[in-house]
């Protein structure tokens, strides 16, 4: 199983504003097929689960989270800033928690979402029973 990997996008400044592209190329080893983005406030931790088939990148746009990411060696902590982007494959538990002021995380998802969760694991007992 691939490892979770961390990505710094590249900025550009020129004229007063910042561009920053994102060429899928080079950050998706998946082809994306949806994105959701989440504006995160700093008192919430999402629920924490993993996918058994989808892939995802999350790329930190505004501000900072930590995430919470088991790759089967237990939790830990990952401080996302701005400009950042991290791969999550399957079967890698993750979650956020202690977003800043105005945080913004976009997500790009290897699968369609589907509403019966027959992809997801919520239950860290559970996954770590899958891991093993």
């Amino acid at each position: 199983m691939p490892l979770t990997k961390i990505i710094k996008l590249k900025k550009f400044s020129n004229r007063g504003y910042t561009l920053t592209p994102v060429e899928l190329k080079e950050v998706s080893p998946f082809e994306v097929k949806r994105l959701y983005y989440m504006e995160l406030p700093d008192d919430v931790v999402t629920g924490e689960h993993c996918h058994k088939v989808e892939e995802e990148l999350f790329i930190q746009v505004r501000g900072s989270s930590t995430m919470i990411i088991d790759q089967g060696k237990g939790k830990e902590d990952i401080l996302l800033q701005a400009g950042m982007v991290i791969y999550v494959p399957a079967y890698v538990w993750h979650g956020f928690k202690l977003a800043t002021d105005n945080c913004l995380v976009l997500a790009l998802s290897s699968t369609n979402y589907s509403a019966d969760r027959k992809d997801y694991i919520e239950n860290y007992g559970e996954y770590l029973k899958v891991r093993k």
